[in-house]
């Protein structure tokens, strides 16, 4: 087991470290224009982390103790096919929901 000075240490340094990445891209640039190229690569920032958040719940879910499951990836594909085919957020994740919902429903 890690001890509470460690803890609160590396807390501490995560928190500072967060701080000063906001602060270069706000304090120092933020009233700058920044370079096409940059503004380019920034608007791939969510594409890139989104699924970052969401593929390890979708391969090791907490829920069956870190277990693949066919409804996961059932709703993950069909999620990925209906985004792609409707390009509308709403209904990918309406449709994603129900087949996951659907899939735990018929498995069991």
């Amino acid at each position: 087991m890690i001890d509470t000075a460690t803890i609160w240490i590396v807390i501490a340094a995560l928190g500072i470290g967060s701080y000063f990445f906001r602060f270069f891209f706000i304090g120092l640039i933020g009233d700058r224009q920044l370079p096409a190229w940059v503004l380019r690569h920034l608007r791939y920032t969510a594409v890139a982390v989104l699924p970052g958040l969401v593929a390890p719940l979708v391969v090791w879910p907490p829920a069956t103790g870190g277990q693949t499951d066919a409804p996961r990836l059932v709703a993950a594909l069909v999620t990925i096919a209906v985004g792609l085919w409707t390009r509308n957020v709403l209904l990918t994740i309406t449709a994603g929901a129900a087949a996951l919902y659907l899939g735990l429903y018929l498995v069991g």
